[in-house]
């Protein structure tokens, strides 16, 4: 097993944060409930290279707070590099839009057509033993910067977005979010 294979299986299936959301909700009620769905789409990609190593993911995430349930669908590439693990983003593929890229939604697309994002600054993750750490920073306009940093593990996966505007924090939690396998 290579080493991206033992990371992609860190990585797929369902997750949330119903244990940390348990301990938090009666002191933080903006602290959401999260979930994810990470699932490899290779399969739904025609014209991937023969010699290619690749792993497409459809990463869905699902956060509420307050009452409202707020959806995120990404389309994530992941492959093996000298020093880790590299996550490269990818825009929605055409005919889907943010509220409908889904795993189960997505029908075949052409591997040609696909478009890394412009806006997302790639992540390492490299491997240490056993847990894997990595994130980036993005400028996604001259004045809007995005934070991520995670670390992934048999026991959880954990999350740190932040989102800045000239400087000033708009969106993140003080602590991370810890996903566990459902």
């Amino acid at each position: 097993m290579t080493r991206l294979d033992e990371f992609m299986k860190l990585l797929t299936g369902r997750f949330n944060n119903r244990q940390q959301w348990e301990s938090l909700k009666d002191t933080d009620e903006s602290f959401p409930y999260a979930e994810h769905v990470n699932t490899v789409c290779n399969d739904k990609i025609a014209g991937l290279p023969a010699e290619f190593e690749g792993y497409f993911l459809v990463e869905e995430s699902y956060f509420t707070a307050k009452g409202h349930t707020h959806a995120a669908y990404h389309l994530f590439l992941f492959t093996e590099e000298e020093k880790g693990v590299l996550l490269t983003s990818y825009e929605i593929p055409e005919g889907y839009d943010k509220s409908s890229f889904t795993y189960e939604n997505l029908t075949r697309i052409n591997y040609s057509d696909l478009k890394r994002s412009e806006r997302f600054t790639p992540a390492l993750y490299v491997e240490k033993d056993g847990v894997w750490e990595g994130g980036s920073v993005s400028m996604f306009s001259p004045v809007l910067k995005f934070s991520l940093f995670e670390r992934f593990s048999r026991e959880v996966l954990e999350v740190s977005e932040s989102m800045e505007v000239n400087g000033k924090k708009t969106f993140g939690y003080q602590v991370p979010i810890l996903y566990k396998r459902a």
